[in-house]
């Protein structure tokens, strides 16, 4: 694994059959993916307190009472950090295989997608390339809006529907399309 200039991790591997992640991170996937099913997705949708809990017990980093959907899908909860008053609507999706920090305040509206990895895909293995995803206060990211790794999305900036955010967004900035501009 090598750490680049822009703070993404690209995993080398001898093999593109080989996986990057150690037994013990999928261990705790699929411990996860176990309690996910079983214990947090059915759980009634007033139960928050219930969520934030196994989410804590799983190493999320919570400040505050986040509000999360029990439909919410978050691939490594150790790899998440909410704020207070945060919000992960329905179908809304955090594949933090990086890093992903939620500021106070932020809403991340139904279906929108967070995604901390990528591959190389000039690379004859296809490497996974992982990078940070930051949403700072009362930012709010509008429904089955696409956020890439490595992305900034600053104070009150607002990311429209359908939008694919490619680079990071000003503060206070309105952001729509694909890319988003």
């Amino acid at each position: 694994m090598t750490v680049d200039t822009q703070n993404r991790k690209v995993f080398t591997q001898s093999s593109r059959y080989l996986s990057p992640w150690t037994l013990k991170n999928r261990l705790g996937r699929i411990a996860w993916a176990v309690a996910w099913n079983c214990l947090f997705r059915p759980s009634p949708k007033p139960f928050y307190a219930w969520r934030r809990l196994l989410l804590r017990l799983f190493g999320c980093q919570i400040e505050g009472q986040p509000f999360v959907s029990p439909h919410a899908r978050i691939t490594m909860p150790w790899n998440l950090r909410l704020a207070d008053k945060t919000t992960l609507a329905e179908r809304c999706e955090i594949y933090n295989l990086a890093p992903i920090s939620l500021g106070p305040r932020v809403t991340i509206a139904q279906e929108a997608y967070l995604c901390a990895g990528t591959h190389d895909v000039e690379h004859p293995y296809t490497p996974l390339i992982t990078a940070p995803i930051t949403v700072e206060e009362d930012a709010f990211i509008a429904a089955r809006a696409f956020v890439l790794p490595g992305v900034t999305i600053h104070r009150g900036a607002i990311v429209g529907a359908c939008a694919v955010v490619t680079k990071d967004v000003a503060e206070c900035e309105i952001v729509a399309g694909n890319p988003a501009r």
